[in-house]
Protein backbone atom coordinates (compact mmCIF):
# COMPACT_ATOMS: atom_id res chain seq x y z
CA UNK A 1 0.00 0.00 0.00
CA UNK A 2 1.25 3.45 -0.88
CA UNK A 3 1.66 5.87 1.98
CA UNK A 4 0.04 9.31 1.92
CA UNK A 5 3.46 10.89 1.50
CA UNK A 6 4.23 8.74 -1.55
CA UNK A 7 0.87 9.60 -3.11
CA UNK A 8 1.44 13.32 -2.58
CA UNK A 9 4.96 12.98 -4.00
CA UNK A 10 3.64 11.22 -7.14
CA UNK A 11 1.01 13.91 -7.65
CA UNK A 12 3.66 16.59 -7.25
CA UNK A 13 5.92 14.85 -9.79
CA UNK A 14 3.09 14.64 -12.34
CA UNK A 15 2.21 18.31 -11.80
CA UNK A 16 5.84 19.35 -12.26
CA UNK A 17 6.08 17.35 -15.49
CA UNK A 18 2.88 18.97 -16.73
CA UNK A 19 4.23 22.44 -15.88
CA UNK A 20 7.47 21.65 -17.72
CA UNK A 21 5.45 20.58 -20.77
CA UNK A 22 3.42 23.80 -20.69
CA UNK A 23 6.68 25.77 -20.63
CA UNK A 24 8.37 23.67 -23.32
CA UNK A 25 9.34 24.93 -26.76
CA UNK A 26 7.07 22.28 -28.31
CA UNK A 27 3.94 23.61 -26.57
CA UNK A 28 4.97 27.20 -27.26
CA UNK A 29 5.24 26.47 -30.98
CA UNK A 30 1.99 24.50 -30.88
CA UNK A 31 0.10 27.52 -29.44
CA UNK A 32 1.51 29.68 -32.23
CA UNK A 33 0.62 27.22 -35.01
CA UNK A 34 -2.89 27.94 -36.27
CA UNK A 35 -2.83 24.94 -38.60
CA UNK A 36 -1.85 22.52 -35.82
CA UNK A 37 -4.66 23.83 -33.60
CA UNK A 38 -7.18 23.54 -36.46
CA UNK A 39 -5.99 19.99 -37.13
CA UNK A 40 -6.34 19.09 -33.45
CA UNK A 41 -9.86 20.54 -33.29
CA UNK A 42 -10.89 18.56 -36.37
CA UNK A 43 -9.46 15.29 -35.03
CA UNK A 44 -10.99 15.71 -31.56
CA UNK A 45 -14.36 16.68 -33.09
CA UNK A 46 -14.36 13.67 -35.41
CA UNK A 47 -13.52 11.30 -32.54
CA UNK A 48 -16.23 12.79 -30.31
CA UNK A 49 -18.81 12.54 -33.12
CA UNK A 50 -17.88 8.91 -33.71
CA UNK A 51 -18.22 8.10 -29.99
CA UNK A 52 -21.24 10.16 -29.01
CA UNK A 53 -22.84 10.88 -32.41
CA UNK A 54 -25.23 7.89 -32.28
CA UNK A 55 -26.91 9.51 -29.26
CA UNK A 56 -28.11 12.31 -31.55
CA UNK A 57 -28.96 10.39 -34.75
CA UNK A 58 -32.57 9.71 -35.68
CA UNK A 59 -31.94 6.05 -36.55
CA UNK A 60 -29.51 3.18 -36.60
CA UNK A 61 -28.90 3.12 -40.38
CA UNK A 62 -28.08 -0.60 -40.29
CA UNK A 63 -31.20 -1.67 -38.41
CA UNK A 64 -33.62 -2.46 -41.22
CA UNK A 65 -36.62 -2.12 -38.90
CA UNK A 66 -35.88 1.61 -38.57
CA UNK A 67 -35.58 2.25 -42.31
CA UNK A 68 -38.44 3.04 -44.71
CA UNK A 69 -37.92 2.56 -48.44
CA UNK A 70 -40.51 5.30 -49.05
CA UNK A 71 -37.88 7.80 -47.86
CA UNK A 72 -35.35 6.74 -50.52
CA UNK A 73 -33.40 9.57 -52.17
CA UNK A 74 -34.96 12.32 -50.09
CA UNK A 75 -32.94 15.51 -50.76
CA UNK A 76 -31.16 17.41 -47.95
CA UNK A 77 -33.39 19.58 -45.77
CA UNK A 78 -32.45 22.88 -47.47
CA UNK A 79 -33.27 21.67 -51.00
CA UNK A 80 -36.75 21.65 -52.51
CA UNK A 81 -38.42 18.34 -51.69
CA UNK A 82 -36.26 17.79 -48.61
CA UNK A 83 -37.48 17.10 -45.09
CA UNK A 84 -36.24 18.65 -41.87
CA UNK A 85 -35.94 15.13 -40.40
CA UNK A 86 -33.21 14.21 -42.88
CA UNK A 87 -30.67 17.04 -42.66
CA UNK A 88 -28.31 15.55 -45.27
CA UNK A 89 -30.95 13.59 -47.17
CA UNK A 90 -31.27 9.82 -47.55
CA UNK A 91 -29.76 7.11 -49.76
CA UNK A 92 -31.30 4.47 -52.02
CA UNK A 93 -32.60 2.49 -49.05
CA UNK A 94 -34.04 5.44 -47.17
CA UNK A 95 -31.21 5.62 -44.65
CA UNK A 96 -30.55 9.00 -43.10
CA UNK A 97 -27.21 10.15 -44.51
CA UNK A 98 -26.18 11.98 -41.35
CA UNK A 99 -26.74 8.82 -39.30
CA UNK A 100 -24.94 6.69 -41.90
CA UNK A 101 -21.92 9.03 -41.89
CA UNK A 102 -21.70 8.99 -38.08
CA UNK A 103 -21.83 5.19 -37.93
CA UNK A 104 -19.59 4.83 -41.00
CA UNK A 105 -16.95 7.11 -39.49
CA UNK A 106 -16.70 4.70 -36.56
CA UNK A 107 -15.75 1.87 -38.89
CA UNK A 108 -13.27 4.01 -40.85
CA UNK A 109 -11.57 5.39 -37.73
CA UNK A 110 -11.28 1.99 -36.04
CA UNK A 111 -9.79 0.46 -39.18
CA UNK A 112 -7.40 3.40 -39.69
CA UNK A 113 -6.16 3.44 -36.08
CA UNK A 114 -5.99 -0.32 -35.45
CA UNK A 115 -4.30 -1.10 -38.78
CA UNK A 116 -1.74 1.64 -38.12
CA UNK A 117 -0.97 0.21 -34.68
CA UNK A 118 -0.57 -3.29 -36.11
CA UNK A 119 1.64 -2.21 -39.01
CA UNK A 120 3.73 0.03 -36.72
CA UNK A 121 4.36 -2.78 -34.21
CA UNK A 122 5.43 -5.15 -37.00
CA UNK A 123 7.47 -2.53 -38.83
CA UNK A 124 9.20 -1.22 -35.69
CA UNK A 125 10.16 -4.73 -34.59
CA UNK A 126 11.57 -5.64 -38.01
CA UNK A 127 13.28 -2.25 -38.38
CA UNK A 128 15.03 -2.54 -35.02
CA UNK A 129 16.10 -6.14 -35.70
CA UNK A 130 17.35 -5.18 -39.15
CA UNK A 131 19.25 -2.08 -38.07
CA UNK A 132 20.64 -3.36 -34.77
CA UNK A 133 21.79 -6.84 -35.73
CA UNK A 134 22.54 -6.25 -39.44
CA UNK A 135 24.08 -9.03 -41.52
CA UNK A 136 21.92 -11.58 -43.31
CA UNK A 137 18.84 -10.71 -41.27
CA UNK A 138 19.13 -7.09 -42.35
CA UNK A 139 19.64 -8.08 -45.98
CA UNK A 140 16.61 -10.39 -45.97
CA UNK A 141 14.23 -7.89 -44.38
CA UNK A 142 15.35 -5.04 -46.63
CA UNK A 143 15.08 -7.15 -49.79
CA UNK A 144 11.49 -8.02 -48.87
CA UNK A 145 10.84 -4.33 -48.24
CA UNK A 146 12.39 -3.40 -51.61
CA UNK A 147 10.18 -5.92 -53.41
CA UNK A 148 7.06 -4.49 -51.77
CA UNK A 149 8.10 -0.91 -52.54
CA UNK A 150 8.57 -1.82 -56.20
CA UNK A 151 4.78 -2.21 -56.51
CA UNK A 152 2.14 0.47 -55.88
CA UNK A 153 0.59 0.14 -52.41
CA UNK A 154 -2.93 0.03 -53.81
CA UNK A 155 -2.02 -2.76 -56.23
CA UNK A 156 -0.72 -4.93 -53.36
CA UNK A 157 -3.81 -4.11 -51.28
CA UNK A 158 -6.14 -5.04 -54.13
CA UNK A 159 -4.31 -8.34 -54.66
CA UNK A 160 -4.38 -9.29 -50.96
CA UNK A 161 -8.07 -8.35 -50.58
CA UNK A 162 -9.01 -10.30 -53.69
CA UNK A 163 -7.36 -13.36 -52.11
CA UNK A 164 -8.67 -12.91 -48.57
CA UNK A 165 -12.11 -11.57 -49.43
CA UNK A 166 -14.13 -8.78 -47.83
CA UNK A 167 -14.25 -8.25 -44.09
CA UNK A 168 -12.94 -5.96 -41.35
CA UNK A 169 -10.34 -8.49 -40.16
CA UNK A 170 -9.13 -9.08 -43.72
CA UNK A 171 -8.75 -5.38 -44.42
CA UNK A 172 -6.77 -4.97 -41.17
CA UNK A 173 -4.45 -7.76 -42.31
CA UNK A 174 -4.11 -6.12 -45.73
CA UNK A 175 -3.30 -2.67 -44.37
CA UNK A 176 -0.77 -4.20 -41.97
CA UNK A 177 0.94 -6.02 -44.84
CA UNK A 178 1.21 -2.89 -47.00
CA UNK A 179 2.03 -0.52 -44.12
CA UNK A 180 4.88 -2.14 -42.19
CA UNK A 181 7.50 -1.28 -44.82
CA UNK A 182 7.49 2.47 -44.11
CA UNK A 183 8.01 1.89 -40.41
CA UNK A 184 10.71 -0.74 -40.94
CA UNK A 185 12.80 1.40 -43.28
CA UNK A 186 12.45 4.56 -41.17
CA UNK A 187 13.28 2.80 -37.90
CA UNK A 188 16.19 0.90 -39.46
CA UNK A 189 17.77 4.16 -40.62
CA UNK A 190 17.39 5.70 -37.16
CA UNK A 191 18.78 2.61 -35.43
CA UNK A 192 21.83 2.53 -37.72
CA UNK A 193 22.59 6.08 -36.62
CA UNK A 194 21.88 5.52 -32.91
CA UNK A 195 23.87 2.31 -32.49
CA UNK A 196 27.07 4.10 -33.58
CA UNK A 197 26.86 6.42 -30.56
CA UNK A 198 29.47 5.99 -27.83
CA UNK A 199 26.96 5.31 -25.05
CA UNK A 200 25.55 2.35 -26.99
CA UNK A 201 29.03 0.93 -27.38
CA UNK A 202 29.58 1.47 -23.66
CA UNK A 203 26.46 -0.52 -22.75
CA UNK A 204 27.73 -3.41 -24.87
CA UNK A 205 31.13 -3.29 -23.18
CA UNK A 206 29.65 -3.57 -19.69
CA UNK A 207 27.69 -6.61 -20.82
CA UNK A 208 24.08 -5.41 -20.98
CA UNK A 209 21.88 -7.87 -22.94
CA UNK A 210 20.78 -6.76 -26.40
CA UNK A 211 17.09 -6.70 -25.46
CA UNK A 212 17.73 -4.30 -22.58
CA UNK A 213 19.89 -2.06 -24.78
CA UNK A 214 17.17 -1.93 -27.42
CA UNK A 215 14.34 -1.18 -24.98
CA UNK A 216 16.17 1.33 -22.76
CA UNK A 217 18.57 3.08 -25.13
CA UNK A 218 17.69 2.46 -28.79
CA UNK A 219 13.89 2.56 -28.89
CA UNK A 220 13.49 5.88 -26.98
CA UNK A 221 15.80 7.56 -29.49
CA UNK A 222 13.69 6.55 -32.50
CA UNK A 223 10.33 7.24 -30.82
CA UNK A 224 9.90 10.76 -32.20
CA UNK A 225 10.14 9.56 -35.80
CA UNK A 226 7.66 6.79 -35.03
CA UNK A 227 5.12 9.25 -33.57
CA UNK A 228 5.23 11.37 -36.71
CA UNK A 229 4.94 8.36 -39.01
CA UNK A 230 2.04 6.89 -37.02
CA UNK A 231 0.12 10.15 -37.25
CA UNK A 232 0.52 10.37 -41.02
CA UNK A 233 -0.15 6.66 -41.53
CA UNK A 234 -3.60 6.81 -39.90
CA UNK A 235 -4.81 9.21 -42.60
CA UNK A 236 -3.19 7.13 -45.33
CA UNK A 237 -4.86 3.94 -44.07
CA UNK A 238 -8.26 5.61 -43.88
CA UNK A 239 -7.89 6.65 -47.53
CA UNK A 240 -6.70 3.19 -48.57
CA UNK A 241 -9.63 1.54 -46.79
CA UNK A 242 -12.05 4.01 -48.38
CA UNK A 243 -10.64 3.23 -51.82
CA UNK A 244 -10.90 -0.52 -51.30
CA UNK A 245 -14.47 -0.20 -50.02
CA UNK A 246 -15.35 2.06 -52.93
CA UNK A 247 -14.09 -0.64 -55.30
CA UNK A 248 -16.15 -3.28 -53.51
CA UNK A 249 -13.21 -5.03 -51.81
CA UNK A 250 -13.44 -3.50 -48.36
CA UNK A 251 -15.81 -3.87 -45.44
CA UNK A 252 -19.05 -5.87 -45.70
CA UNK A 253 -22.26 -4.19 -46.86
CA UNK A 254 -23.88 -4.82 -43.49
CA UNK A 255 -21.43 -2.46 -41.76
CA UNK A 256 -20.21 -0.04 -44.43
CA UNK A 257 -17.51 2.54 -43.86
CA UNK A 258 -17.36 6.03 -45.35
CA UNK A 259 -15.78 4.58 -48.49
CA UNK A 260 -18.64 2.14 -48.92
CA UNK A 261 -21.15 5.00 -48.54
CA UNK A 262 -19.38 6.86 -51.35
CA UNK A 263 -19.55 3.76 -53.52
CA UNK A 264 -23.27 3.31 -52.86
CA UNK A 265 -24.04 6.77 -54.20
CA UNK A 266 -21.66 6.80 -57.16
CA UNK A 267 -24.16 5.16 -59.54
CA UNK A 268 -26.64 8.02 -59.03
CA UNK A 269 -24.07 10.83 -58.74
CA UNK A 270 -24.93 12.22 -62.18
CA UNK A 271 -28.66 11.61 -61.81
CA UNK A 272 -29.18 14.50 -59.40
CA UNK A 273 -28.78 12.52 -56.15
CA UNK A 274 -25.30 13.91 -55.51
CA UNK A 275 -25.65 14.06 -51.71
CA UNK A 276 -25.47 10.27 -51.34
CA UNK A 277 -21.79 10.20 -52.29
CA UNK A 278 -20.63 13.82 -51.84
CA UNK A 279 -21.22 14.13 -48.09
CA UNK A 280 -19.34 10.92 -47.09
CA UNK A 281 -16.53 11.95 -49.46
CA UNK A 282 -16.27 15.40 -47.89
CA UNK A 283 -16.16 13.86 -44.43
CA UNK A 284 -13.29 11.57 -45.45
CA UNK A 285 -11.48 14.61 -46.83
CA UNK A 286 -12.06 16.52 -43.58
CA UNK A 287 -10.71 13.67 -41.42
CA UNK A 288 -7.56 13.20 -43.51
CA UNK A 289 -7.08 16.97 -43.76
CA UNK A 290 -7.11 17.33 -39.95
CA UNK A 291 -4.71 14.41 -39.47
CA UNK A 292 -2.30 15.80 -42.06
CA UNK A 293 -2.33 19.28 -40.51
CA UNK A 294 -1.35 17.89 -37.12
CA UNK A 295 1.07 15.40 -38.70
CA UNK A 296 2.91 18.19 -40.56
CA UNK A 297 3.35 20.11 -37.31
CA UNK A 298 4.66 17.04 -35.47
CA UNK A 299 7.06 16.29 -38.33
CA UNK A 300 8.49 19.82 -38.22
CA UNK A 301 8.78 19.88 -34.43
CA UNK A 302 9.97 16.37 -33.66
CA UNK A 303 12.43 15.92 -36.52
CA UNK A 304 15.69 17.65 -35.50
CA UNK A 305 16.93 17.53 -39.11
CA UNK A 306 14.22 20.02 -40.11
CA UNK A 307 15.11 22.57 -37.42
Amino acid sequence: MKTEAQTINNIGTKNSKWKLFLKSEFFYNYKRSVLAIIGSIIIISVILIAIFGPLFTIQDPYNMSEIELNNAYTPPAWIEGGESTFILGTDQQGRDMFSAIVYGSRVSLVIGIVSTLLSSVLGIALGIISGYFGGKVDALIMRIADVMLSFPTMLIALFVMSVLGRGVVNILITLTIVGWVKFARTVRGEVLSVKKQEYIEATKVIGLPNLKIILKHVFPNVLTSIIVLVTMQVGSNILTEATLSFLGLGVPITRPSLGMLCSNGFDVLYSGMWWVTIFPGLYIMLIVFGINLLGDFLRDELNPKLK
